[in-house]
């Protein structure tokens, strides 16, 4: 497979890459990333997705078998780069994913997301509100989307154990989970037009997928 990573320098991402290898093209703004990318055996585009034309970026997803949409404007960034990268730059992605003609689509969204934001600040209902944007746009879309909401993202060792469904209660799951969660996605067409919530759990994930 040949799988395009909007956000490919991201913690998530880089677990992706780790995982497909060769098969992953993770998209970076800053070049300084690529090798960083280059090392777990990815190939690296510089493509700044704040700024980058349509056509630009259906050249990278051209051929592709999927592209997956793990970027993030990222902690201390303002209400404004929420809007352009958390929503626009998926925008962009869908866009570039339909003239390039590749068919499937997993976006990475949060737990929050399509509700009214509920505490925090102004930056953090931008997020939400982005996320939810986003999540709108994909949805009204001809393409083989699945949305994945993970929860509070943590940096502990995987477990391989999951809660994945249309709706879960609030919670935690590691960023190495996430990535084989995705993984298991993309092989899994049962999952296509589903929105899905992931924290931790006691449920094996291809089990939970239905790829075993």
């Amino acid at each position: 497979m040949r799988i395009i990573i909007a956000g490919g320098h991201g913690k998530i991402a880089l677990r992706l890459e780790e995982r497909l290898k060769s098969g992953a093209v993770g998209i970076v703004r800053n070049p300084a990333h690529v090798a960083d990318i280059e090392a777990t055996g990815a190939e690296a585009v510089v493509c700044d997705l704040e700024r980058a034309s349509v056509e630009e970026v259906a050249a990278i997803a051209e051929g592709a078998d999927a592209v997956v949409f793990a970027a993030g404007a990222g902690p201390g960034s303002g209400a404004a780069r929420k809007d352009t990268v958390d929503r626009a730059a998926s925008v962009l992605l869908a866009d570039a994913a339909e003239r390039a003609g590749v068919r499937r689509f997993i976006q990475i969204s949060s737990m929050g997301a399509g509700r009214a934001p509920r505490g925090g600040d102004e930056v953090w209902a931008a997020y939400i509100n982005a996320k939810t944007e986003a999540e709108e746009d994909l949805r009204a879309r001809d393409l083989d989307w699945t949305i994945l909401r993970p929860g509070r993202l943590t940096d502990e060792p995987g477990t391989g154990l999951v809660r994945l469904a249309p709706e879960v209660p609030p919670g935690a799951v590691p960023r190495d989970d996430v990535a084989a969660v995705i993984v298991a996605l993309l092989e899994a067409p049962g999952t296509v037009r589903k929105t899905l919530e992931l924290v931790s759990g006691d449920t094996p994930i291809k089990t939970v997928i239905g790829t075993e």
